[in-house]
């Protein structure tokens, strides 16, 4: 929850970032894009250092990390130290594979579903209470505000985890893979800068293109180096079997699939009502998006009944079918306030099943040793949907506009557009689930 706190809290005030710190909006941008580079290139690495050296040891180096991160942040006056304390702050997402990675090893196999699925729905809370509270500290207090609050709850998840999750005495010991760690590294941050800044760049420039090939090279060359080493960051061998590698394509669908909504629905609440928005106020709006959070709350005790009578793959079918359901609302129907709670409920309760279905089906297919790896990935391939998601719906919407006022926003057909890919990529998470071949439980 603290992860996807951290994630959230600049939204409200991203527009205003440039007057803030006196810079320019390119400078601010590298404000949100560091976080998620680094917070990318971590979450394998950190995965596969959990099951190395203890996985708990480690996720407490990660919170110590994101609260230094923080406080870097909070006492930063200009743009600088500020990107230095948000990409401290993305380190500290490695924390979220290591912490599914956990109760693998510390529960009863009859109880892991429930706990995994109440995990994965701390992600959807931690955004839903990110953006009214981030509002509202924005709104009466200095915006540095919002960076204390996270090293406070940064601070609250270690001294917890420190006092009552055990160490794990699963470790497979080894070499750190310092040439995978610095290919998986350089490769990743090429295709994620391209995929993240193609819009302001321009999705055919140079530089767009050149750090998207030259960021797949050097992907393919260290994929080719990873299958030739004895102890390899992330054993590609292990990641192409068959229910690893659909559940990753799937995590990366779903992913998109939820960006999708959480890019175009805040937007289409703030709009001004001449535009075909709603009107709201950024708190108010922030409260209407909150139950989607909730809703996976309320469905992770749901969902490990669930999974334990059916297996994880119907949950994952039946959570994709779900959000898929709810873009064909948002096609529809007129869009007002309640069209759009009972929308993003839906997209919520689908996530939820879907975020509690993935890492078990990860962890049948994977043996014991390389459940922090294998998470670890699974939680990038999340993250390149939501980054690609990012990057394809506001260039939707930039390039759909109408005027109001003298300023060009988003026009009703780059939302219909918008809702056509969340529902596509809803659609394709559902064939490929459909797909994932059945593993014994481990």
């Amino acid at each position: 929850m603290c992860a996807a706190f951290t994630q959230t809290i600049l939204i409200p005030i991203q527009g205003e970032l440039p007057q803030l710190l006196n810079t320019s909006a390119s400078n601010t941008a590298w404000v949100i894009t560091i976080t998620l580079l680094v917070a990318a290139i971590c979450t394998p690495i950190s995965g596969k250092l959990g099951d190395m050296y203890g996985k708990r040891r480690v996720a407490l180096i990660l919170l110590a990390v994101l609260m230094l991160g923080s406080a870097v942040a909070a006492l930063s006056p200009t743009v600088l130290p500020l990107i230095i304390g948000r990409g401290l702050q993305g380190v500290g997402m490695g924390v979220i594979p290591l912490g599914i990675a956990i109760l693998r090893d510390t529960l009863p196999a009859d109880r892991l579903g429930s706990a995994i699925a109440l995990v994965s729905a701390t992600l959807g809370v931690g955004g839903a209470l990110g953006l009214p509270v981030s509002a509202l500290v924005s709104e009466h207090f200095d915006w540095h505000v919002l960076f204390w609050v996270a090293a406070g709850l940064g601070a609250t998840a270690f001294a917890l985890m420190a006092s009552f999750v055990p160490e794990s005495a699963l470790r497979v010991g080894g070499r750190v893979d310092k040439a995978g760690i610095a290919g998986l590294a350089v490769g990743l941050s090429g295709v994620l800068l391209a995929i993240s800044r193609g819009n302001d760049w321009g999705w055919t420039s140079t530089r767009t293109l050149g750090f998207l090939v030259g960021g797949t090279v050097v992907l393919l060359a260290w994929g080719w180096l990873e299958l030739r080493r004895r102890e390899p960051l992330v054993d590609l061998r292990v990641s192409a079997r068959g229910p690893v590698l659909l559940t990753n394509l799937a995590s990366i669908a779903m992913g998109f699939a939820l960006f999708s909504s959480q890019i175009a629905f805040p937007q289409l609440l703030e709009l001004p009502s001449a535009a075909g928005g709603l009107g709201m106020p950024l708190l108010q709006a922030s409260l209407f998006l909150m139950p989607a959070g909730l809703a996976m709350l309320v469905m992770s005790p749901v969902a490990g009944r669930l999974e334990r009578r059916w297996g994880p793959k119907p949950l994952l079918i039946a959570g994709a079918a779900i959000m898929g359901s709810g873009y064909v609302v948002a096609l529809l129907s007129e869009l007002r306030a309640g069209h759009i709670l009972v929308i993003n409920i839906l997209i919520g309760i689908g996530i939820g099943l879907g975020y509690a279905a993935m890492p078990t089906l990860i962890m049948r297919a994977v043996p014991a040793s390389e459940t922090g790896a294998a998470n670890g990935l699974n939680t990038l391939m999340r993250s390149l949907g939501t980054a690609t998601a990012a990057a394809v719906i506001a260039a939707v919407l930039t390039r759909s506009t109408v005027q109001v006022g003298g300023m060009p926003v988003p026009s009703t057909d780059g939302f219909h557009a918008a809702f056509l890919f969340g529902l596509g990529a809803a659609a394709l998470c559902t064939v490929i689930a459909v797909f994932i071949p059945r593993s014994p439980l481990r």
